[in-house]
């Protein structure tokens, strides 16, 4: 038997839906590091001393990120594709007494729109069914007048096997930062970095921006 694969060698499923279902349902990260390990450092270290207030966390999977800033005293929407992931997520709020500070949204964020803006736009390794800088692009338009959009990224660089990530999948730094108008934003962090996790190595792009009062 063989299995037909996608001429572009990019072990290539799309982000939709049912891809994201699957990975959940799969247990990626039902078990793995996604659950055991902490937030992101790089939220932690980006918002010391940002004053919490109403947050989105786009592409939240199980919750991490999104329990550690309602435990921060913010207000959090927490949008995913995935209603498996979302389940965990809502059973692991409920664990850290944090569910009345937190609501979660199963939505697509191709099409969805909040309908209001948010002192904090985060997203977290998220990837949605279109290109990385469109989904960053539409998000950071949900962050209201003097607040911030924290993007942490895959950046376009080999990983451990030596493959790059397909293009779509990735932003650099300086590509995330083109979208935001600087007569609009003011960019406070723009760099990538590498973090080791345990045997990986990641390759991260990290843009923290401010919306100015404009």
């Amino acid at each position: 038997m063989h299995h037909s694969s996608h001429a572009d060698g990019e072990g290539s499923h799309s982000f939709e839906k049912e891809y994201w279902e699957q990975h959940w349902l799969d247990g990626q990260g039902k078990n793995g590091d996604a659950q055991s390990s902490g937030p992101n450092p790089y939220l932690v270290e980006e918002l010391q001393g940002v004053a919490p207030g109403t947050a989105l966390d786009a592409g939240c999977g199980t919750g991490t990120e999104a329990i550690w800033l309602a435990q921060q005293g913010w207000r959090v929407s927490a949008v995913d594709i995935s209603s498996a992931a979302l389940a965990v997520a809502a059973e692991r709020a409920a664990q850290a007494s944090v569910s009345h500070s937190i609501t979660w949204l199963e939505a697509d964020l191709t099409t969805w729109q909040p309908g209001n803006n948010f002192d904090l736009v985060m997203t977290n390794y998220a990837h949605a069914a279109l290109p990385q800088l469109k989904l960053y692009e539409r998000i950071a338009s949900w962050v209201a007048p003097g607040g911030t959009l924290l993007i942490v990224g895959h950046a376009p660089t080999p990983n451990a096997s030596g493959n790059i990530p397909p293009t779509d999948a990735t932003a650099t730094a300086t590509q995330i930062a083109s979208l935001l108008p600087v007569d609009r934003w003011a960019i406070e962090r723009s760099e990538q970095g590498v973090r080791d996790m345990g045997t990986t190595r990641l390759n991260d792009v990290v843009v923290r921006a401010r919306r100015l009062e404009n």
